[in-house]
């Protein structure tokens, strides 16, 4: 990964400071001779200390990754409703598991159809995991399609036939049109004409609309992205990880 250029110009400031006294560092007091003697000494350290870089970067990225933490976990208490009781979201795993895992997924995301079955594992081996859907669909037409089916079936059928719907959008690799979500509701026994019907109602509208809003305010911009307890996970994780994840909250908590 390229890292941002305001770390490395942060971390070459900080090599500075390793380097030289602190009164040196003054640039306004200097004249022009000792400016240049300056960046000489800051060059010639540099190149004799090139480990310091990685080093002051390393802090850098330390420092930064506890300032997200803590913005995450503020975020989070502010909009603790919506995430953890939107009263709109399906509910899966255990309902009154210890801890819960939030997915913003979009069905046309390949990272999302990745993490799918690794979520599942998760879910069905730790066993006291509550999950919580957010359909967040992003990538275009198809991904709006198949988000106002899916959230459609949940509000006409109920959770066990949005749960079958939502994996088998998760798994279809075709194009999504309304002819095709017709005929994958009928392979599933759902009443997908009143469905359909219902896709465009302003209640399917408002889910969406408000999932959009909650990402937002989270800065989520992307999919998959999980808010676990007090975290946000912006991006694929594999099981492990998030395994390791699940064990530090508890941990924690």
């Amino acid at each position: 990964m390229i890292r941002p250029l305001a770390a490395l110009l942060a971390a070459l400031v900080a090599a500075a400071a390793f380097a030289l006294p602190a009164g040196a560092l003054d640039l306004t007091t200097m004249n022009d001779a000792e400016r240049q003697a300056f960046r000489a000494e800051i060059r010639a350290y540099l190149l004799e200390n090139p480990e310091v870089i990685m080093e002051a970067v390393a802090v850098l990225e330390q420092r930064q990754a506890e300032a997200q933490v803590a913005d995450d976990t503020t975020l989070i208490a502010a909009n603790e409703a919506a995430i953890f009781d939107d009263e709109h979201s399906w509910v899966g795993g255990n309902p009154e598991g210890d801890i819960t895992l939030v997915e913003f997924m979009d069905y046309r995301c390949g990272y999302c159809r990745r993490a799918a079955p690794e979520v599942a594992e998760l879910l069905e081996s730790d066993g006291n995991i509550r999950f919580i859907v957010k359909e967040f669909p992003i990538l275009g037409e198809q991904s709006e399609l198949s988000a106002r089916f899916a959230i459609a079936t949940l509000q006409h059928s109920g959770a066990n036939a949005y749960e079958a719907i939502h994996d088998a959008l998760m798994a279809f690799n075709g194009e999504v049109d309304e002819a095709a979500l017709r005929r994958l509701g009928t392979s599933l026994g759902l009443e997908t004409e009143a469905i359909m019907a219902a896709m465009d109602s302003a209640e399917v509208s408002r889910v969406i609309a408000e999932n959009h809003a909650l990402a937002r305010e989270l800065g989520i911009s992307g999919t998959p992205s999980f808010v676990l307890e007090d975290r946000i996970l912006r991006g694929y994780l594999p099981l492990e990880a998030m395994r390791e994840l699940a064990a530090e909250v508890r941990a924690e908590g």
